[in-house]
């Protein structure tokens, strides 16, 4: 319980960090509202339809009395757009970070050079980089998929299945979900993803305690536009607690003194690291 109160701490943390620096969680929220629009898109489509959508996968129920046939069909919708939630809620971060790279990368190093020391950076190219990104978010999302689908198969289960299974979705939301967010920061040190699974694994209980929160209010749409700056400056500070990173405390000081804070696509302070992994 100890470390799910660390994760939390840095969520916390991070909501303060953007709340003291405005400028970034305004830059922070565009790739959010974008997002947002998008998902909301989909999954109105997908809720407006998922009754015709289950009638047409249940012909098995044509035959049953009115009754069974209304439960099961209600049930059975009521998993779909359960199912379109969960996913939504896993792949918005993804989706999001693509979209908003350049500013949430910004935003990270900002955070590094508040806590003073060197500020790492990849040293590559932005399209270099949003490949990268990609290509870890689908290997991400396949192991999502997986367990999204054992869950949903799980969810027929009676009572197990309306209170334990929506309880482990929030779960595996939430750890892939600080997997996504500290990816940002972990990627600009050269960490490749199965080193970055093995970190969580390792401090499974900080990241359940920075991502099942996170989860857990992502499912209301504006609320996730407005956490995503201070979620993206969180998982830095728990980046660099998962690295054994620390700080001298005088980083934003000298920043705010000197008037170092970058703007987008500045490097000022800035220490390249070789990118040491795969290619795309």
């Amino acid at each position: 319980m100890r470390d799910f109160g660390v994760g939390f701490g840095h969520l916390v943390q991070g909501q303060k960090w953007v709340a003291q620096h405005g400028r970034r969680f305004g830059f922070g929220l565009l790739p959010g509202l974008v997002a947002l629009v998008l998902y909301v898109a989909a999954l109105g489509l997908l809720a407006f339809n998922a009754t015709e959508l289950v009638a047409w996968a249940t012909p098995v129920a044509d035959d049953w009395s009115d009754l069974w046939r209304d439960i099961f069909r209600n049930a059975m919708t009521a998993l779909l757009v359960g199912f379109g939630v969960f996913l939504a809620v896993v792949t918005f971060t993804a989706v999001t970070l693509l979209i908003g790279q350049p500013f949430y990368e910004t935003l990270s190093e900002d955070v590094d050079r508040s806590q003073g020391g060197e500020v790492p950076e990849s040293g590559l190219p932005l399209w270099r980089e949003l490949l990268i990104s990609a290509r870890d978010s689908l290997r991400v999302l396949l192991r999502v998929a997986f367990y999204a689908v054992l869950l949903f198969a799980c969810g027929f289960i009676p009572v197990v299945g309306q209170t334990v299974v929506p309880a482990l979705g929030f779960c595996v939301s939430g750890f892939f979900l600080t997997e996504e967010l500290t990816a940002v920061a972990l990627q600009r040190r050269g960490v490749e993803l199965k080193e970055r699974l093995a970190l969580l694994r390792g401090r499974r209980g900080a990241a359940l305690g920075f991502g099942v929160p996170l989860a857990l209010v992502f499912v209301v749409p504006f609320v996730a536009v407005f956490l995503m700056p201070g979620a993206v400056a969180g998982a830095t500070l728990m980046a660099r607690d998962l690295r054994g990173e620390t700080g001298d405390g005088t980083g934003e000081e000298n920043d705010q003194e000197h008037g170092n804070l970058s703007s987008p696509g500045g490097d000022q302070g800035v220490h390249h690291i070789p990118h040491g992994g795969s290619h795309p």
